[in-house]
């Protein structure tokens, strides 16, 4: 807020203001009983709204993509690398502390919450042509919509083993990088279902509800749409070596659920069930 003179009033210096139970001079002119001494200070750049044309539209989407997808990607190609390098077996838990595990736990938690930064980026762009979350299907899950995701998570646990059957001849070769148990205190689920419950919320939100979405608009056809989803998701799982190819078909299924049926919570459900499953299994084996 900044200070206004009176009509017939000197012009104050820049930034001046009254000082506390200061007058103005009695030869001045009265100041008019409605007049407003404080009002709102113009700013140096002020809003300057207007319809979004399909190029500012292809930037924002190329943008958005660049600042989910990047990271991932370099983090995942730098742990590939290293397995490469070392032979160190891949593990989704972090260490902090080796002699505190519940440190780990907390930790792990609170340095994963980065992973979920461009869901509220992706839902105020969408908002900003008009697509609310429950125009995305982000809505409270019904009865068939569990349904529904059980029966992805499923299908895709299912494909996941048997496709899996071939790589057991290349366990311990260099081209392919998993986890196996992980040998870790049950309380480790904790971190287990928080991570898979982000995991899920942002990836699903970002090369689903943003990108096909922002594709439709483009005026791009579903089959092209879906391709470029895929392989954006794919992108930052290199990490496994050749056993990326484990996760095209929960990929598939997950991508073409939404595009088909305009549900993100679908997804969503099923991508958290999914990867929970992995980390009972990995946890609670011995």
């Amino acid at each position: 807020m900044i200070w206004r003179p009176a009509p017939g009033w000197p012009e104050a210096p820049p930034g001046w203001q009254p000082p506390p139970g200061w007058q103005p001079p009695a030869d001045w002119p009265a100041a008019p009983a409605d007049w407003q001494f404080w009002v709102p200070r113009e700013p140096r750049l002020p809003v300057r709204s207007g319809e979004l044309t399909r190029r500012d539209l292809v930037l924002e989407t190329r943008m958005v993509m660049i600042a989910f997808l990047v990271p991932w990607i370099i983090s995942a190609v730098l742990t590939l690398a290293g397995y490469e390098i070392s032979h160190a077996t891949l593990t989704q838990l972090p260490t902090f502390d080796s002699r505190q595990p519940a440190v780990n736990v907390v930790l792990g938690l609170i340095s994963y919450l980065p992973v979920a930064a461009v869901v509220p980026l992706a839902l105020l762009l969408l908002a900003r042509t008009g697509q609310r979350p429950a125009d995305l299907g982000l809505t409270r899950a019904r009865v068939p919509d569990i349904g529904v995701a059980i029966g992805l998570a499923t299908a895709g646990l299912a494909c996941e083993f048997v496709l899996a059957i071939p790589f057991t001849a290349l366990k311990h070769s260099a081209l392919v990088n998993t986890a196996g148990p992980l040998h870790v205190p049950a309380y480790y689920l904790i971190f287990g279902l928080s991570q898979a419950f982000i995991t899920s919320v942002a990836e699903e939100t970002a090369v689903n509800g943003y990108l096909l979405t922002r594709l439709d608009q483009l005026g791009w056809a579903p089959w092209p749409a879906f391709w470029l989803s895929l392989a954006l998701r794919t992108a930052y799982h290199v990490y496994y070596g050749l056993a990326v190819l484990l996760t095209l078909p929960l990929g598939y299924f997950l991508t073409r659920s939404f595009q088909k049926h305009g549900k993100l919570s679908r997804p969503i459900l099923a991508h958290f069930l999914y990867d929970s499953a992995i980390f009972l299994i990995a946890i609670l084996a011995h």
